[in-house]
Parts: structure tokens; C-alpha cells; sequence
């Protein structure tokens, strides 16, 4: 039997979904401007086929000054990525941290680029470990099979 060459290509990068919202608009815009920002990152993979997995990546972005939300960003940038012969036990990473990493400078374009033009200062975001942040999923996930492990015994 021979073993299967991997293969990795991107397929198509788009925006899923983006949402842009000042609802303090244009009062916000009067005060001094020392923002405090909230950002979630999430991440989904689904298979499409045998050979083609879409990857979600989806940034939040909460800012508030004054105790007022000046503005909240929401970017759900996708791409389809052709994968075979990647060891099974490799895949959870590849989607889940590597795709991510790709799509990563696409979203952080979006979300600037709404930010700016609802008349805010610029917002580059700064670059994200997704390594870290899938090891740390993977940390919870353990916990909490554990947890409901000792629970049902």
C-alpha cells in the first residue's frame, strides 16, 4: 500500500457575515476618545465533501468609552480549504489553528476597514496565536470530559 502524498491548498477565501454598529452615534464622537475593547474570537470547521473543509473564523470586537458602547464589529471570514492525505490525528489542528492563522489578516482588513469608516480611529488588531488558542481548547475540552466523567460515575 502506498502512502497518500498530503495536499493543502486554499479554495476561496470570503466574508461570511460582518455587522458593523454605533449606536451612540454621533454623540460618541464628541467626548474624549479613550476606548476599552472586548475581542472574542471564535473558530468552526465543517466538511464539505471528501477533500473540502470550510473553516469559519469569527471576530468580535466590543468598544467602549465612557461606559457607552461606541461601536461593536462583528467579521465571520470563511475559506474552503482542499485537504487529503492529513493524518487523521493531525486534522484538528490544521483546521482549527492553521486555516484560522490564514484567515486571519482577511478579517482584521474587515474589521479596520468598518471601523474607519464609521469614523473611528484606526483598529489594527494585533497578530493572534492560534496555537495557543487551539491548545487551550483542547485543555478544556480534556477538563471537561473529565469532569463529566467523575459526574456520571
Amino acid at each position: 500500500m502506498t502512502e497518500q502524498q498530503a495536499n493543502f491548498m486554499i479554495q476561496k477565501i470570503f466574508i461570511k457575515d460582518a455587522s458593523f454598529e454605533s449606536p451612540q452615534s454621533p454623540v460618541i464622537f464628541k467626548g474624549k476618545w479613550q476606548p476599552e475593547a472586548n475581542i472574542d474570537i471564535n473558530t468552526d470547521a465543517n466538511k464539505i465533501d471528501e477533500q473540502l473543509y470550510e473553516v469559519n473564523l469569527t471576530i468580535t470586537v466590543t468598544a467602549n468609552n465612557d461606559d457607552q458602547t461606541a461601536f461593536l464589529v462583528e467579521v465571520k471570514q470563511g475559506g474552503i480549504f482542499s485537504i487529503n492525505g492529513i493524518p487523521e490525528d493531525q486534522m484538528g489542528h490544521l483546521l482549527g489553528s492553521f486555516c484560522p492563522t490564514i484567515l486571519f489578516p482577511y478579517a482584521r482588513e474587515a474589521i479596520g476597514n468598518m471601523v474607519t469608516r464609521g469614523g473611528f480611529p484606526e483598529l489594527a488588531l494585533a497578530p493572534i496565536n492560534f496555537d495557543v488558542l487551539y491548545a487551550q481548547q483542547q485543555a478544556n475540552q480534556a477538563d471537561k470530559a473529565k469532569e463529566s466523567t467523575i459526574i456520571t460515575h
